[in-house]
């Protein structure tokens, strides 16, 4: 990973073998570990389409992220291309670091199924990496 490069925490279709992947892929992104985050955030599912996260202090569950090293310049493309309600902001990982991810706007889960218990994406459909 290059100095220069962006850290970030991605929840959902971005990680490695899913549909928005080759969004991260396209600008350069590399894939850097699995992680988790602190317990204090849930998770819906939007639609059956993508996840949206939320940071809820005091409440929630560790939630499995993937960590990618991204080329600044791709950081915008990759946030042009995800759907609406989803932005970048701070994420807190269970080891006390605080990286960029990306979390749903408040209005985005409302309604929506809550899959927090799962812990995460991939546990809710299924699609597992053999690691």
């Amino acid at each position: 990973m290059m100095n220069s490069n962006i850290l970030l925490a991605v929840n959902g279709t971005l990680m490695r073998g899913l549909k928005l992947n080759p969004n991260m892929l396209a600008v350069g992104a590399e894939f850097v570990s699995n992680a988790y985050t602190a317990p204090c955030y849930r998770c819906w599912t939007i639609n059956d389409d993508h996840p949206g996260m939320l940071r809820t202090p005091g409440e929630g569950a560790r939630i499995a992220l993937e960590l990618w090293a991204v080329p600044p310049a791709g950081l915008g493309k990759i946030l042009q291309n995800e759907p609406a309600g989803l932005c970048i902001g701070k994420v807190e990982l269970d080891d006390g670091r605080e990286v960029l991810g990306v979390l749903a706007e408040p209005w985005l889960v409302e309604g929506q199924k809550e899959i927090t218990q799962l812990g995460g994406w991939r546990a809710y459909t299924g699609q597992l990496l053999d690691e």
